[in-house]
């Protein structure tokens, strides 16, 4: 079947769909990864949005559930040169087409990938429409009428809606507050026995201060941080009375709690291949990224020291308080997928449950 995406700016591309058959919007973004595209297309940080992979062939090694980062796919549509129909790897559970199928989520393939990428490079993300309707005017109209990646909700449709544990017999208790929580970082938390109270974004501070916690971890999610108010609130009542770290969205409101502000990068970061550097050591680390937004280094308070940049753009990568144990980082550290050369973000925020 047919299928056509349109942006804002007046783009069309006719291709062949795959996964369901309908209309889907969102803001469309590039992520550079050579594989991972299971963890892409179910990490909760890609809703509101439509993913579009660089890397030419998609789907050669299939589709197993193992490597879900949530309980399905996230991503509003998924767009594709080329798609491989029949993947081949003793862990193929299913094939990216019948993923897509199964959470009713549109894809395109046979589109000029590299044309939308530098087109995405120039004039920054944009809001974007597919569908198997060929209708080239109706389409553009409905990317163009969509409203705006800031103007939405995201956070309360990919996070728990009520408190739940995760106990693995540990002597550490952390509350993680789930702003649409990867469950690699999950993974990494639980492995250095540590057990994990999950609760929603809007839970209130006064509730986990009478859990008397180890500490705190906020997760990464999408959108704007702006937008999630309730959890920036609880930060700022909760900051100096347990240890705190976030991840990236979580990273983000750190900053807000403390009357930082954000801005929302030209194309945003998306993949596993972006070199941060280590202000306190010299080291360069390669990391996995997916945000869109970024900390304004310019209003962050005086308390807080930068401690990683990113080597592309010189934005801020990370920070920690000089009295206060909180760090935060904006990459993702338990990578899921990419490389691993960051899961000491994990072994330091141990050190500090044990410590402070």
């Amino acid at each position: 079947m047919k299928a056509a995406i349109a942006l804002e700016d007046g783009t069309y591309l006719e291709g062949k769909a795959f996964g369901a058959e309908k209309t889907a919007v969102g803001e469309l973004v590039f992520c550079t990864s050579m594989t991972g595209y299971v963890e892409a297309l179910t990490d909760p940080s890609y809703k509101g949005q439509i993913l579009m992979m660089t890397y030419p062939l998609i789907g050669n090694y299939g589709v197993c559930k193992e490597d879900f980062e949530s309980g399905g796919v996230k991503v509003e549509g998924f767009v594709v040169r080329e798609l491989c129909k029949k993947p081949n790897n003793f862990r193929s559970e299913m094939s990216v087409d019948e993923l897509l199928k199964s959470y009713d989520v549109i894809g395109i393939e046979g589109v000029d990938t590299r044309m939308l990428t530098k087109k995405i490079r120039i004039y920054g993300s944009m809001k974007a429409a597919i569908s198997v309707e060929i209708d080239r005017d109706k389409l553009i109209k409905i990317a163009k009428e969509q409203p705006s990646i800031s103007d939405i909700e995201l956070v309360d449709k990919v996070c728990v809606k009520e408190p739940k544990r995760i106990d693995v017999s540990g002597k550490l208790e952390v509350v993680l507050i789930d702003c649409g929580v990867k469950m690699s970082i999950i993974r990494q938390l639980l492995k250095r026995k540590i057990n994990i109270t999950l609760v929603p974004f809007d839970f209130p501070a006064k509730e986990i201060i009478a859990m008397d916690p180890d500490g705190v971890f906020i997760s990464n999610g999408p959108g704007d941080p702006m937008r999630v108010k309730e959890t920036i609130e609880t930060v700022r009542n909760i900051a100096g009375k347990f240890p705190l770290a976030g991840i990236c969205l979580g990273h983000q409101l750190t900053a807000l709690a403390f009357k930082a502000k954000t801005f929302k990068l030209k194309f945003g970061h998306h993949g596993s291949n972006q070199p941060t550097k280590d202000l306190e050591t010299g080291r360069v680390f390669i990391s996995s990224q997916n945000h869109n937004f970024s900390v304004d280094e310019k209003t962050l308070s005086k308390d807080f020291e930068v401690t990683q940049i990113n080597l592309n753009d010189k934005t801020v990568e990370g920070f920690k308080h000089k009295e206060l144990p909180i760090i935060t980082v904006q990459y993702h550290p338990e990578a899921g997928p990419g490389p691993h050369d960051t899961y000491f973000f994990f072994d330091n925020f141990l050190k500090m449950l044990k410590e402070w």
